[in-house]
């Protein structure tokens, strides 16, 4: 199969590809090459969006060839070509912009002349060759882009905005063209003038306003290094190459105040790395051998040897900009509306303004003013601003989300929110900072040596700082025969004996007796939030460890910012419920769902469903993932595990609590603009076409309408770039 398209697999999304459109210039147009592509047989879905000029193709199981899709897309007069790199499509966008600058440069000054003549009158020196050669060169040049697209869409038997563009003009050149050579009145020289000019300048504002509303993932993107010190195998010397030609396992040299240019692992050196890029802290890290670097971070002090783990498409850069990448061209439910009244949109216009020619015509006889009233219907009714509605505002404010450090995985994400009815905390490293510390030990002093030897194996924070605590006072003895009971604790062979660590569910069902002083001492820890751990052998529980996790100090904070944004709050946890409510009670949470096992948590989740409630969950462990996925919207810390992340719909970069009202307020500011600019397009479509067909606008101002109506929905979507960065717009 020929390889035209870029795979996705890298963020998690499997048969998925991804191309670049050429020859789309409106809404209409993304709607009919979506439509062919989801009709070829090995496609399951396909979504093409106008603002980014991109389609997603997601393939059935039985896959389909590149070549019978791009075949597909060149019948009906497009082009199907592989998704370029960012630095490519940002030249070719460049490019474009300027192609329109230039056509504007040399149309509006004959636009101002005609301007002149309809305020003093025409001269009759200029109402022959000079008007005809000034309008044919406006017409044909400056305009032939519309005129081009035109007869492609011809060609193919479909139409777009241009068909009704050049149908415009045409029908304005060629009558009064037709009234010049036969000594005619009244002649609209100005017409076909003006109606292209007032659209090269709404295209020329619009591909600018494009080019600002993508500048947040340019900006994420170039954050990358583009070279890299490459070291010889023998370590003697290093040389320049592109980051493009390393591969994984390579070492490359970074040295002060150069940029990381991969996601690796020193291997040699010490440094302070800062990495407010990914987390936000401005305070830089020491890193020495054996610790992971990321790419795009910047290396302040010595020179580091890093070994080369993750290039191109898998560094977390990358892998961010591709989500982000995939937010932006997608669409919601909204736009999806949009894009079916512009696939029927242009064919209904046609009829329209034939409609007007002949009513007009019947009724009045009047040539001229028929024709000016069908012109004007053809060109005020662009389905553009339909088109640019979603996507545009989608790519601003997912783009804003990205440099906030907040990852949007879709538009869906977006939507969703502003529905959501709870928020759901997992407490271990969401609303704590995850450090876990011995804060106590009850019992005789064998009690902590004997609980950390057995937890010496385990990965939970707790049995980690267990261990820790427990090496600080002497060494360990061995432990054997280790099992894991999940959510509940530990047990292994201590000396011979069986030892059971863990939970008063753990004691109770392996028939440990627990004693009343000992269940005393253990509530009176449980009470000031600190997470009460017992240890038992030989029937009967001979000790309490007791392990605090520190609650994050803006917990509070963005508890009381989602209660004034109209949201419950709810803390999720494996801990015993008395410890879950002193949290609780520290930050201001009412509803405590305690002591739920990571295999009840999606269920946790759907029960809330089931009560009818839209359930936001934010975590960020393994255990977290299913539940991530179960609830209508998954916020994965960025500071968590890949599988948290990869599970959920937002990221939080940087692992800030204080980012989740601020992407609530901006999802919440995005779906406002997306709403805005729908009312005004629906709107001004559904009053402009009777207005034309009245004969009360001229074609030139029809032009001037349609063009400033795609500008003014830009320009709305662009609000959102002042989002700040404490969650107000």
């Amino acid at each position: 199969m020929t390889d035209l398209s870029q795979p996705a697999t890298d963020v998690g999304i499997d048969l998925d590809l991804e191309f670049d459109v050429e020859g789309m210039t409106c809404g209409s147009c993304a709607a009919r090459v979506q439509r062919i592509l989801s009709k070829q047989d090995g496609v399951a879905d396909a979504r093409v969006n106008y603002a980014t000029g991109m389609a997603h193709v997601r393939l059935a199981d039985n896959g389909v060839d590149d070549s019978a899709l791009v075949a597909a897309v060149d019948r009906i007069g497009y082009g199907l070509v592989p998704h370029r790199r960012a630095e490519d499509r940002r030249a070719e966008q460049a490019a474009h912009e300027r192609s329109w600058q230039r056509r504007l440069l040399v149309g509006a000054p004959i636009a101002l002349l005609f301007g002149g003549f309809m305020l003093a009158g025409m001269p009759m020196w200029a109402e022959g060759w000079f008007a005809w050669t000034l309008v044919t060169a406006v017409t044909f040049g400056v305009g032939w882009p519309f005129l081009h697209e035109a007869w492609r869409r011809a060609r193919a038997l479909t139409t777009n905005m241009d068909t009704l563009i050049a149908l415009g003009t045409l029908s304005a050149w060629g009558y009064s063209t037709v009234q010049w050579l036969i000594g005619g009145m009244p002649r609209y020289w100005d017409a076909p003038v003006f109606i292209v000019v007032f659209l090269v300048a709404g295209r020329y504002a619009e591909a600018r306003a494009k080019a600002r509303a993508g500048d947040a993932l340019q900006s994420l993107l170039e954050l990358g290094a583009k070279q890299a010190r490459l070291v010889d195998p023998d370590g003697a010397e290093d040389r320049m190459v592109d980051v493009m030609e390393l591969a994984v396992g390579d070492r490359v040299r970074v040295r002060p105040g150069e940029t990381i240019p991969v996601d690796g692992t020193v291997v040699d050196g010490a440094s302070a790395v800062d990495e407010s890029m990914l987390t936000g802290e401005s305070v830089p890290v020491e890193k020495s051998a054996g610790s992971p670097v990321t790419g795009a971070t910047v290396n302040r002090g010595g020179a580091l040897t890093v070994e080369v783990e993750a290039v191109g498409s898998r560094t977390v850069l990358a892998q961010m900009a591709a989500l982000v990448e995939r937010a932006q061209a997608g669409k919601g439910e909204a736009q999806r509306l949009a894009d079916r009244v512009s696939a029927v949109f242009v064919p209904t216009v046609i009829v329209v303004a034939l409609a007007t020619l002949g009513i007009w015509l019947a009724v009045t006889g009047d040539v001229p003013a028929a024709v000016t009233a069908a012109v004007s219907v053809l060109i005020i009714a662009c389905p553009c601003a339909l088109g640019l509605a979603t996507p545009v505002a989608v790519m601003v404010g997912t783009g804003r989300a990205a440099s906030m450090g907040i990852v949007v995985k879709g538009i869906e994400a977006l939507e969703q929110v502003r529905h959501v009815d709870v928020v759901v905390f997992d407490k271990t490293g969401t609303l704590t900072t995850g450090r876990m510390s011995v804060a106590s030990v009850i019992g005789p002093d064998e009690v902590l040596a004997v609980a950390g030897a057995v937890e010496v194996d385990s990965e939970h924070p707790i049995g980690e700082a267990i261990v820790a605590a427990a090496r600080e006072a002497g060494p360990l003895p061995t432990a054997a025969s280790f099992t894991s009971h999940a959510g509940a604790g530990v047990e292994a062979d201590v000396d011979g004996v069986r030892r059971w660590i863990g939970t008063r569910r753990l004691m109770a069902e392996q028939g440990q007796t627990l004693s009343g002083e000992l269940e005393d001492a253990a509530s009176a820890l449980e009470a000031d939030g600190i997470t009460a751990v017992f240890a038992a052998w030989d029937g009967a529980v001979h000790g309490v460890v007791g392990v605090a996790d520190t609650v994050k100090e803006s917990a509070a904070d963005v508890v009381a910012d989602l209660r004034g944004l109209g949201v419950e709050v709810a803390l999720l946890t494996g801990d015993n419920s008395r410890t879950a409510e002193a949290v609780a009670r520290r930050v201001g949470i009412d509803r405590v769902l305690a002591e739920v096992l990571p295999r009840d948590k999606q269920a946790e989740i759907e029960r809330l469903q089931a009560d009818g409630l839209v359930v936001a969950m934010v975590g960020d462990g393994v255990n977290d993932a299913p539940a991530l996925t179960q609830a209508d919207l998954g916020v994965a810390m960025g500071s968590g595990t890949d599988v948290a992340i990869q599970a959920s719909d937002l990221t939080l970069v940087r692992g800030d609590l204080a980012q989740v009202p601020t992407a609530m307020r901006l999802a919440g500011a995005t779906e406002r603009v997306i709403r805005q600019n729908l009312a005004w397009a629906f709107g001004y479509n559904t009053l402009a076409i009777p207005v034309a067909a009245l004969g009360l606008l001229t074609p030139a101002i029809a032009g001037a309408a349609m063009a400033f109506s795609s500008v003014s929905v830009v320009l709305n979507s662009l609000r959102l770039r002042r989002f700040g960065a404490e969650g107000r717009s």
